[in-house]
């Protein structure tokens, strides 16, 4: 498989939830004593240059993160052999269903649609793994028409990416051109329709890595929320 077509061949997307402190406190959530992910259907992939459709009566919420695609597919695969497991990265939006997911949460029912949607995964392209030195000083921004929301580093996670391929290669195989979507810094916020989304990872002498951009529009027909019942 060519990595750069992970987003047509890969399988699913494994997504890390609370893995920034600062976002873990914004939320009001508790830090976790390990890892712990949900997964987002590859329906939800857009590629940079398209459109983010929110459905009637969604609140969106951007969480821009760094995304790991897997190169070499493997079941409990040790930390110190993670590297060999990674293809490169990508620059990618959490969409997230945020009033949704405050209903579901609190009568303990899963998140698969809060962070299903179609659309609802936008990516940048495919940066191999070789033109990164250290994927732990990366900046993560993200600005909405012009004005930035998020922006922080890779350094501040509390798992770092080895950890996480041995967790979740743990529980579930890796396979080659499936995504992990390594959590999201503080700042996150709403998008809505008509927005402009411009994202940026960047090293740590501030040289521009990747870029991602896509425009909030309202979706037509599909899912409405109603609200609790």
């Amino acid at each position: 498989m060519l990595p750069a077509s992970f987003v047509r061949q890969g399988k699913k997307i494994v997504a890390i939830g609370r893995n920034y402190a600062d976002h873990v406190k914004e939320l009001r959530n508790t830090i976790p004593k390990e890892p712990f992910f949900f997964l987002k259907p590859t329906t939800s992939y857009v590629e940079s240059g398209g459109k983010v459709e929110i459905p009637r009566g969604i609140v969106a919420h951007h969480e821009v993160e760094l995304g790991v695609v897997i190169g070499k597919g493997g079941r409990d695969i040790l930390q110190q052999n993670a590297d060999l497991h990674v293809a490169g990265y990508a620059l990618a939006v959490d969409m997230t269903a945020r009033n949704l997911q405050e209903e579901v949460k609190k009568k303990g029912l899963p998140w698969s649609a809060v962070k299903g949607f179609d659309t609802f995964t936008p990516i940048g392209p495919f940066v191999v793994r070789s033109s990164i030195i250290d994927p732990h000083n990366l900046n993560l921004s993200l600005k909405i028409n012009g004005a930035i929301k998020q922006n922080g580093n890779t350094a501040d996670m509390l798992f770092r990416i080895p950890r996480l391929i041995e967790h979740v290669s743990s529980i579930m195989t890796l396979e080659e051109g499936d995504l992990i979507l390594t959590g999201t810094p503080s700042g996150i916020g709403p998008v809505v329709s008509g927005d402009e989304v411009d994202c940026a990872l960047a090293d740590s002498t501030g040289n521009i890595l990747t870029t991602l951009a896509f425009t909030a529009t309202d979706r037509k027909g599909g899912y409405s929320y109603q609200g609790s019942t």
